[in-house]
């Protein structure tokens, strides 16, 4: 999923919605929460997506991928929001690991380095 294509699509609704003050009201969100997001100086949330989802009835197909109906009102709805959020998820526990692997490798890294100048 391209962020930039999701933002794109959030610009969308925000001019669906007459600006960002606007759907913020309709969201229930701050308007400097949009702005961010849509100036890409804080990333898509699962939260802002759920709420477009579930209190404004645009599809998660079409606004996360851009395929299929913008807006409809079926279960399966939450059932891919829920299987998003697992994923990102995931996605974070794997980030900390990768973070706690690098974070040994360097360790392992400056051992080497103060090894070998013991030894030379």
């Amino acid at each position: 999923m391209s962020d930039d294509a999701l933002v794109k699509r959030i610009k969308v609704i925000v001019k669906e919605y007459g600006g960002q003050l606007a759907l913020a009201g309709a969201i229930g969100v701050d308007q400097g929460f949009i702005s961010k997001v849509i100036n890409k100086k804080q990333e898509v949330s699962y939260y802002l997506i759920r709420k477009l989802c579930f209190q404004l009835k645009y599809s998660p197909e079409w606004l996360i991928l851009g395929t299929g109906e913008k807006k409809k009102d079926k279960p399966e709805s939450a059932k891919l929001i829920t299987e998003i959020q697992m994923l990102r998820t995931e996605v974070d526990i794997l980030h900390a690991r990768m973070r706690a692997f690098e974070i040994e490798i360097n360790e392992l890294k400056e051992q080497q380095v103060t090894d070998q100048k013991k030894a030379g």
